[in-house]
């Protein structure tokens, strides 16, 4: 409860304010059937007065009219509140989120995480709307009801006695076995939106393999699981339904049939038995609206422990123990400790086996291997995007887990494999290297990186919109644009993650150089698959399955290394054909 209090407390007037409010309500009700019953029993037996008529019925209007007001405020105060609790909850869970490391965000899947910022959320508010317009009101009319009822005929409120418990022992037996179902209803939404979301984002793969007919079938069945498992749901509470309708008709009956005899022997005026009626409809009705509450609280509070997960995760890569917070990265001097490293923990097998390497601050290194052999995992350790298991990574002398991970992260710019682009202008995702950076420094480094060319070309320049991750440029002009917004980011340490593969040989050796030039004192990391990418880095790392089998120039490399005369002379044999 502590958790939730959080939310609660900036809004705590109107969570107060809006079941007060459906109290006045409550306190109506109660009272019309009196004013109801006096205006009944006193035509029956000939003493109404025309004035007393009129005083009644102006106390009903008058009466009307409160609960008028204690209704729209109840609703008001309800939304404001419910609302901002879902907010303020929504925006926590965000911020938790965009602390997770990538195996945190593995763990619960994009998908999963989409729908608990998005539908947990909504239904967890939908919950709190609802328990603030009728945690006060249900409960106030059913104890409220009793006591009128009582009140009127104690003989005749006994058939309450026999029915409500009859009523409640049939709703938990129906609740208690419908909420693990929406537990699982909630996972089958998860797995909806994985299939939409991959399907969707990878919308190109799908169309040039011609495979639209395989992704309808995935989400075909995808959304089956989902009508199925809230199919499951849906048939244990609606049994509710017909149960209450049961139970209240069948009251009704007992109560019109035992208060119809009684006024029949002169033992109870005509209109104390409508009120009695009245109260006993108000009654049955609270226990509906309790019963709409469980509903919902059941589904709500399956979300409710979703949420709660995101909010409880244990994230496995924080700066909180880190010896030098203020420090920021000054040189780029980088060095590989014996370096042990696995995506999954509890594997035998290394993706990174005791690395040790120094790459002097200034220099270009170049890096090189066959696919899988752990080069991105090699410089994903460098920013802390992964931790070691074994060993250490040193900046400038300093292990990386001593550095604040903003510091760390604003010292080192990284191209990555997978070229990222957000929708907006081209100048909006530009200046992601640097907001405050002048329009001159913006087109500086698009030149360096060879986009300020084609970028010229587009009418509205770099005010250009690009769609939802870049698909309205291509995949080398996406390259070049993220080399930009790297260079305007001016780090001490650049990592080019193969990130020139889409782009011709010339504009590569252009971008090469603008490194030289514009980033002279920062340490370049090329990851390549072209030798010609980092022939002319000042050392050259080979890697093969996880581990480094030879450092050097060009040169040196191609007289003693095998594993790079091997990738060598299949390009060269490659271009030759």
């Amino acid at each position: 409860m502590k958790r939730w209090f959080k939310y609660i407390k900036p809004y705590l007037p109107y969570f107060i304010l809006g079941p007060l409010c459906m109290i006045i309500e409550v306190v109506g009700e109660m009272l019309m059937p009196t004013y109801l019953a006096s205006i009944i029993n006193g035509g029956t037996e000939s003493t109404l007065t025309i004035a007393k008529s009129i005083g009644i019925s102006g106390l009903m209007i008058l009466t009307a009219l409160v609960m008028m007001a204690g209704g729209v405020g109840g609703a008001y105060f309800g939304g404001k509140a419910s609302v901002n609790f879902a907010a303020d909850l929504r925006e926590d869970v965000y911020r938790k989120v965009q602390k997770f490391s990538f195996a945190n965000i593995d763990k619960f899947s994009t998908g999963s995480l989409v729908t608990r910022l998005t539908n947990d959320v909504t239904q967890v508010q939908n919950m709190v709307n609802m328990m603030l317009r009728m945690m006060l009101r249900a409960p106030g009319m059913l104890i409220g009801g009793l006591i009128m009822a009582i009140k009127l005929k104690p003989s005749l409120a006994t058939v309450l006695a026999v029915s409500i418990p009859i009523l409640l022992v049939s709703i938990i037996s129906i609740v208690s076995k419908g909420f693990p179902r929406f537990s699982i209803m909630q996972t089958k939404v998860d797995g909806l939106n994985n299939t939409v979301q991959e399907s969707v984002t990878n919308v190109r793969v799908v169309k040039s393999f011609v495979r639209e007919g395989h992704e309808t079938e995935k989400f075909r069945a995808a959304n089956r699981d989902l009508k199925e498992s809230g199919m499951r749901a849906v048939k244990v509470m609606i049994f509710l339904g017909p149960v209450m309708t049961v139970c209240m008709n069948l009251t009704t009956l007992a109560v019109i049939w035992f208060g119809g005899n009684m006024v029949l022997d002169n033992g109870m005026p005509i209109g104390d038995l409508s009120a009695f009626i009245t109260y006993v409809s108000q009654i049955l009705s609270s226990l509906m609206m309790v019963t709409m509450m469980l509903m919902m609280s059941s589904r709500a509070l399956a979300s409710a422990r979703r949420i709660s997960e995101v909010l409880d995760e244990k994230i496995d890569l924080d700066d909180v123990n880190a010896h030098f917070p203020d420090r920021t990265v000054e040189k780029g001097d980088i060095d590989f400790v014996n370096v042990t490293f696995r995506y999954y923990k509890d594997s035998t097998d290394p993706v990174l086996d005791n690395i040790n390497l120094h790459i002097p601050a200034g220099s270009t290194v170049g890096i090189i291997g066959s696919t899988g052999c752990g080069k991105t995992s090699l410089v994903s350790l460098i920013p802390r995007l992964y931790d070691t298991d074994e060993g250490s990574v040193k900046i400038d002398g300093v292990d990386v887990k001593d550095y604040s991970l903003y510091h760390l992260r604003e010292g080192v710019g990284m191209v990555l494999q997978k070229n990222v682009l957000f929708s907006g202008t081209i100048e909006e995702n530009l200046r992601w290297g640097d907001e405050n950076a002048s329009d001159e420094a913006m087109k500086t480094a698009a030149m360096s990186a060879q986009a300020d060319k084609f970028v010229s070309t587009f009418a509205d320049g770099y005010d250009t919109m690009l769609d939802q991750g870049g698909v309205n440029v291509s995949g080398g002009q996406k390259q070049r644009l993220c080399i930009a917004r790297a260079l305007l980011k001016k780090p001490k340490i650049l990592i080019l993650d193969d990130s020139t593969s889409a782009v011709d040989t010339a504009t590569e050796a252009q971008i090469r150089k603008a490194f030289r030039t514009d980033l002279a004192g920062s340490t370049k990391i090329i990851i390549a698959q072209r030798i010609g990418s980092v022939k002319d880095a000042d050392q050259i790392v080979v890697m093969d399955d996880g581990k480094i089998t030879g450092i050097g120039t060009h040169d040196e490399l191609l007289a003693n290394n095998t594993e790079y005369q091997e990738i060598y002379y299949s390009q060269m044999d490659k271009e030759a054909k």
